[in-house]
């Protein structure tokens, strides 16, 4: 169930399913269930509105009475606030993912007083199709959702609030998908393919990535490294005047730029990492002109500021977030949309590097991954990973799968290298990623 529902493909879906009663029943008791899944029988308080989300927590409230728990319907304009800090356990039935409006400041006084939150589908506040705050937002220890996850449930800092989220089957049929025709999903490996390699293959038909190097060469080895582990047959190390320690298996270059341009097996190139500003300039113009496979990262990002004009041309770019900001301005509230556009603007698969990874192509697709590690936030990661999109590249993975593809196995990768990995780890996690 990777798909991912924007608030209004939901009630589009829930539409095309046609029985809401039949639907706020089964979504009632799927959160009744969750509740007493995860907590001992204790005094309920369901803070209600007036849509089909306070519905369901009517439902829900009905159930657990039913199994002989406590519990008290406040509907949100007449509840007290002694009434909800009263309770064990409240269950937020207020708004839903679709909220238009700001939380008024009654109502995030009511969740203030709450010990402990379960939320219906998302914490009221979070927007279900940006992961934006509107106004206020309390945390949730556990969010029970229905048939598909929404951008909301995995972009921070909604995700951060909705605790545990729990997808409950209520019957709505995926056949439904057809007709909604969804374009963002949860990345995970049902996105994509390995590349098959061919018992009669050599190194050159496995691929050939050139890394270009300058003044860090640190960031560019460990390109190579990544580009090595994720199956590139051929990687090159290319340097204009710095020494290179030798490295085995490492190829290293010192020819002109334009001879290694010229060679037709060197299709895909990795460029910026610790390049320099001024010679990222340079040869991004150069493999642009080319019309060469091109990963963009760091350096050559920064030499982009403010023109993104001269990121047309490129395969993938890969800012993180003060990248991004420098080349495309502040992605504000609804990241999702920025990437979008900051793909449809440049015409390259556009990745916006953080906890939420968010992976867009130029044609509207898009991902959001969701299993990085926090510990990936350390310096080099971001050069590992333009390897791995590099190598998958060179073995004929279309650029999309292949970016979703490589944020993926870069966050398994950190998940086995755990707490205290640094950059140099990841490289060698990638075979067990990638086997599995």
């Amino acid at each position: 169930m990777h798909e991912l529902l924007t608030p209004a493909e939901m009630s589009k879906a829930d539409q095309l399913a046609g029985d809401g009663e039949t639907l706020m029943q089964a979504a009632g008791r799927a959160v009744a269930r969750a509740v007493m899944r995860h907590y001992p029988p204790c005094r309920v308080a369901v803070l209600t509105g007036p849509g089909n989300n306070g519905g369901d927590g009517r439902v829900a409230a009905r159930y657990l009475e039913q199994q002989g728990w406590s519990v008290a319907i406040l509907p949100f304009a007449t509840a007290s606030i002694e009434a909800v800090a009263k309770a064990d356990l409240v269950i937020d039935a207020i708004f839903g993912a679709g909220l238009s409006r700001d939380i008024a400041p009654p109502i995030a006084t009511l969740l203030q007083a709450a010990k402990r939150i379960v939320a219906i589908d998302t914490p009221s506040g979070v927007d279900g199709a940006t992961g934006a705050i509107r106004g206020y937002a309390a945390q949730a220890e556990l969010t029970i959702t229905f048939f598909r996850l929404k951008p909301g449930h995995l972009l921070y800092p909604g995700r951060g609030l909705c605790g545990e989220t729990s997808l409950a089957d209520i019957g709505l049929p995926a056949s439904v998908l057809n007709q909604i025709k969804p374009q963002t999903w949860q990345n995970n490996p049902s996105l994509w393919s390995l590349p098959s390699r061919s018992a009669t293959g050599h190194k050159y038909s496995h691929g050939d990535v050139t890394v270009l190097c300058g003044t860090m060469p640190g960031a560019a080895r460990l390109a190579c490294a990544a580009a090595r582990r994720a199956g590139a047959g051929m990687v090159t190390l290319h340097t204009d005047t710095y020494f290179i320690p030798p490295e085995a298996g490492l190829i290293v270059s010192a020819a002109p730029l334009e001879t290694l341009i010229a060679d037709p097996r060197r299709r895909v190139w990795v460029c910026g990492p610790g390049l320099g500003i001024k010679q990222a300039t340079i040869k991004l113009a150069a493999l642009i002109a080319a019309q060469k496979q091109i990963i963009a990262d760091a350096d050559a990002l920064t030499a982009c500021t403010d023109e993104t004009e001269k990121l047309r041309g490129t395969t993938v770019i890969t800012p993180h977030l003060g990248e991004f900001t420098r080349v495309f301005g502040p992605p504000g509230p609804d990241k999702l949309a920025a990437v979008r556009a900051a793909a449809r603007i440049t015409n390259a698969v556009t990745i916006l590097k953080g906890p939420d990874t968010i992976i867009a192509a130029p044609d509207g697709r898009a991902a959001i991954n969701a299993n990085a590690p926090p510990y990936l936030a350390t310096g080099g990661t971001g050069d590992i990973l333009a390897g791995i999109i590099a190598a998958l590249l060179a073995q004929n993975m279309p650029a999309f799968e292949a970016t979703c593809a490589a944020v993926w196995y870069h966050g398994q990768a950190a998940s086995l290298a755990g707490p205290g990995m640094i950059a140099e780890d990841l490289p060698g996690h990638l075979a067990r990623v990638m086997r599995a």
